[in-house]
């Protein structure tokens, strides 16, 4: 039997997988079908109910089975532990490594190690688990580390890699309590690291990318999906805080060339359908993160050639959408570049905000002036970017280049032109604009038709007057027969709040 044709996906140095912990709903065989079918090259295999049981009286004849179709289907395979209760019944992940007592789990750790070698497995990844309350942390990580030994030696001796997993509210929750682990047995080289890139966002000190930088060379395992802060919830992309453009960018620089598998373990009513926006997803975060590095690489060359010769500013600034482009900077939410500006809008912020770090505040502030004045529509867009890129800096801006800022701000919202009233809506104006112009601001984006997506901290700043001004403009449009934009609700609700709260 021949592979399904693969869907488009998009082309990455490492392999993109989906676990099958996702897939509950669906036969293990076509659920690796519908896989290939949208262009995933690995899966993550959870061991246990429903897919395979590690424990099956013809565990061999299945295996040998599975490694067939994983050929023919061009799946790489990595082997995931986390099945709830395939040990106990009755209580989740137990026995876990931590516990007094934990015969049960090493056993099936080693059994999953066997199960890796048979199907050529990239890794076996597992986690901790979590401190009973009978235990101190000294004595969970002493159980750990030789439970750890013993399954390391295992290992080693049938060739298969081993990855932790740091997870929310286990013993081992973070890069550095592996690293440890892994110090503390020797640093043995079959012992690496599993990064989640949504558990990073909860309890990694540096992110996303300082997670998997400190994983760096051994990182054996990614499981992609998106996350809340303080929420330990696997979310289909977008839903969460994750910045998955990064993460995908940090995997390429570091050159990972393993697997990283989608992770949506309670989704399982609509797998197929969450299988094909996973792909989606990932297919424009790495075209984003493919542009971010284009900017990046011009921000570089930009700030070491305006160093060289200050004269060189005006025109490096002009040329940055003929350089990068002049597309949406966030093509799958806007289009139409409005809301977020464009790639080389932000750019140009981006270079703003480094003239802040070089240049004495009155050479900042004439600068502004200078660019904006002599700029044309997307050349001021960029300066009002680098306004937002020095209000969110610390220490704040000096006052001369607030003052050019709030002038700037001000003359860009007596415009006309979308992206540039946008624009002068972010964190500068939030930040220093006075309450009245900014309430007239609000509002004239809802005259215009402009999300109000584009205000910077519309909940913090509202208050009892901008939502007279907006039930007086829902009152106009009605008496004239016109429909109420559905943003004027949105004024209203953060006012209220806002009334409530102060």
């Amino acid at each position: 039997m021949t592979a399904p044709t693969s869907a488009s996906a998009p082309t990455m140095p490492f392999s993109l997988g989906y676990g099958t912990n996702g897939f509950a709903d669906h036969p293990l065989p076509i659920a690796l079908e519908l896989l290939a079918e949208q262009g995933y090259d690995a899966v993550a295999l959870t061991l246990g109910h429903p897919h395979l049981d590690p424990f099956a009286e013809d565990l061999d004849a299945q295996l040998q089975a599975l490694r067939s179709r994983l050929d023919e289907l061009g799946l790489r395979v990595v082997i995931e532990t986390g099945t709830r209760f395939l040990l106990d019944p009755r209580h989740k992940h137990r026995p876990a490594l931590v516990d007094e007592k934990a015969e049960a789990r090493v056993a099936f750790l080693r059994r999953a190690v066997d199960i890796a070698a048979v199907l050529q497995a990239e890794c076996v990844s597992f986690f901790s688990g979590i401190l009973p309350e009978d235990a101190t942390p000294e004595t969970g990580w002493q159980r750990l580390t030789s439970r750890v030994a013993d399954i390391v030696e295992y290992a080693r001796g049938r060739d298969v890699l081993l990855a932790v997993e740091p997870e929310p509210g286990m013993l081992v929750e973070t890069v550095s309590d592996v690293l440890r682990l892994r110090e503390e047995l020797g640093n043995p080289d079959n012992l690496r690291v599993t990064v989640d890139i949504g558990h990073c966002v909860v309890v990694e000190p540096a992110g996303v990318r300082g997670a998997l930088l400190q994983a760096g060379p051994l990182l054996a395992n990614v499981q992609l999906d998106d996350m809340r802060p303080h929420a330990h919830e696997h979310l289909p992309f977008g839903e969460g805080t994750v910045d998955l453009p990064l993460a995908l960018a940090t995997l390429a620089e570091l050159g990972y060339r393993g697997v990283a598998a989608v992770e949506f373990p309670r989704h399982s009513h609509d797998a197929p359908g969450l299988a094909v926006r996973s792909m989606e997803a990932l297919g424009t975060a790495w075209g984003e993160a493919g542009t971010r590095a284009e900017s990046e690489r011009w921000l570089r060359e930009s700030t070491a050639a305006i160093a060289a010769d200050p004269a060189s500013l005006g025109r490096i600034f002009a040329m940055a959408g003929r350089r990068l482009g002049r597309g949406p900077l966030r093509p799958d939410a806007d289009p139409a570049g409005v809301l977020y500006g464009t790639v080389s809008d932000n750019a140009r912020g981006q270079l703003i905000g480094w003239l802040g770090e070089v240049l004495s505040p009155h050479e900042l502030a004439e600068t502004l002036l200078t660019l904006y004045d002599g700029g044309d529509s997307a050349e001021r867009r960029g300066v009002l970017k680098g306004l937002g890129a020095l209000a969110t800096r610390s220490p704040e801006p000096p006052a001369v280049v607030v003052t050019a800022g709030v002038r700037l701000t001000a003359e860009a919202l007596r415009t006309s032109e979308s992206g540039i009233v946008a624009a002068a809506v972010g964190p500068f104006a939030a930040a220093y604009l006075d309450q009245h112009s900014w309430r007239h601001a609000v509002l004239k984006l809802v005259f215009m038709g402009i999300s109000l997506g584009a205000v910077t901290d519309l909940q913090e700043r509202a208050d009892a007057e901008l939502a007279r001004m907006a039930r007086d403009f829902a009152a106009e449009r009605s008496a004239a027969g016109r429909p109420i934009p559905e943003d004027v609700h949105l004024i209203l609700q953060s006012s209220s709040s806002y009334s409530t709260t102060s």
